[in-house]
């Protein structure tokens, strides 16, 4: 059996409108390329049809087609390390379904890593998002760079390379909450980027809600930086001292007038409580979470439950059917469900 050159990893949660037109530009683009190639889908935990038509694609394409049918919703990114974990290719693609990065756009970043780089992003241009969305990307992109040091130019886009080297580091990480193309940078000994197409979702909806999108930014922040903390160490410093400046300041005002200072000062102090209460509120908040983390480590639940996978049997004793159901017993440790 001739092992793929290039596996592509897509993750799944609720494109029943869009996977036909998905299957239509996909696989002719792959099969351009003239190398030996998988595509592997993860179903996350999808409530609609994109179960049923992954199977009846895999009936279709059974060659090439490999689908991992989760037992729950886990995540977009604990999708990708699940198709990660199955993927034999040299090199791995990771496509959104949704089909606002083109199938037509891999040839694009294989080509830069045949300049021998080990890691490569795409960078959407002409973004076909509203307003929004792209203004709070850009406040995430700019918020990553400062905090973390991991300098990428477009984090939110999953049309991605790796090569194995790579995702083998990123499969023998085991870690709960993760973000994928910045753990790959810190791995990357030669990254690169090249722009990419975007276009506008045609069908469905955004799976990524405001909220989602603020958690997304928050775990890629305190998951590869220490700065927040660091941060808030900092101002808790600066507030000590002008604490003590402003106790100085009343003192010194008893003794010259012979009583406290009132009025503005006075007002300028309980605006001051105010700020700082709610500064010391969100540090505990912010502490909880670091440890919170911490406290998911060490339970070591698993990260998610696959209930079954098509792929196309390797030896003739698996031929009877003409493909392979494998029920999944393992289980890789559980994450927050997002």
């Amino acid at each position: 059996m001739n092992l793929p050159v290039l596996s592509v990893v897509i993750p799944v949660f609720n494109e029943e409108e869009g996977l036909p037109a998905l299957f239509a530009r996909l696989y002719p683009a792959m099969d351009k390329l003239g190398v030996n190639y998988e595509i592997i889908f993860v179903n996350d935990g999808s409530r609609d049809r994109s179960a049923a038509l992954l199977r009846q694609q895999f009936e279709r394409r059974p060659d090439v087609t490999r689908v991992v049918l989760f037992a729950g919703n886990y995540g977009q990114h604990l999708a990708i390390m699940a198709g990660f974990e199955r993927c034999r290719g040299e090199r791995i693609v990771t496509l959104d379904a949704d089909l606002q990065n083109p199938p037509e756009e891999i040839p694009k970043l294989l080509a830069k890593m045949d300049e021998g780089h080990d890691y490569v992003g795409g960078v959407r241009t002409k973004r076909a998002d509203s307003w929004f969305r792209r203004n709070v990307s850009r406040l995430g992109n700019y918020v990553r760079e400062r905090t973390t040091g991991i300098r990428m130019t477009d984090h939110g886009c999953m049309l991605r390379a790796y090569s194995r080297s790579i995702v083998n580091a990123i499969n023998a990480c085991n870690e709960i909450n993760t973000f994928i193309p910045a753990l790959a940078y810190t791995f990357a000994q030669n990254p690169a980027e090249v722009s990419v197409e975007h276009a506008q979702r045609a069908t469905g909806v955004t799976k990524y809600s405001l909220y989602k999108l603020f958690r997304l930014n928050f775990d890629l922040v305190t998951g590869f930086s220490l700065a927040p903390l660091q941060v808030f160490s900092l101002i808790g410093f600066l507030l000590a001292l002008g604490a003590m400046g402003m106790v100085g300041f009343q003192v010194i005002h008893r003794l010259v007038r012979g009583e406290a200072a009132e009025g503005v000062f006075a007002s300028v102090m309980d605006a001051v409580l105010l700020f700082v209460s709610g500064l010391v509120l969100f540090g505990i908040g912010l502490l909880g979470e670091y440890i919170g983390r911490i406290y998911q480590e060490v339970l070591r639940r698993p990260r998610f439950l696959i209930s079954s996978v098509l792929e196309k049997p390797d030896t003739e004793d698996q031929q009877v059917a003409g493909f392979q159901v494998t029920p999944e017993t393992h289980a890789e440790p559980l994450a927050r469900i997002k």
